[in-house]
């Protein structure tokens, strides 16, 4: 069976794509994005890799 790995990425909006290419080149998936805490106008993401 599969054993995952988590992570939580903030997203800066005007680099939302550079920093999720960065993030996919080292085998991270994106599972979520939502918003960030209350008042930021930031996304957090949340990215998944089977550990290995």
């Amino acid at each position: 069976m599969a054993t995952w790995e988590y992570a939580t990425v903030p997203l800066i909006t005007h680099a939302t794509k550079q920093i999720l290419d960065q993030w996919g080149e080292d085998g991270w998936e994106l599972v979520q994005v939502v918003p960030g805490p209350e008042g930021s106008t930031n996304l957090v993401a949340y990215m998944k890799r089977e550990k290995g």
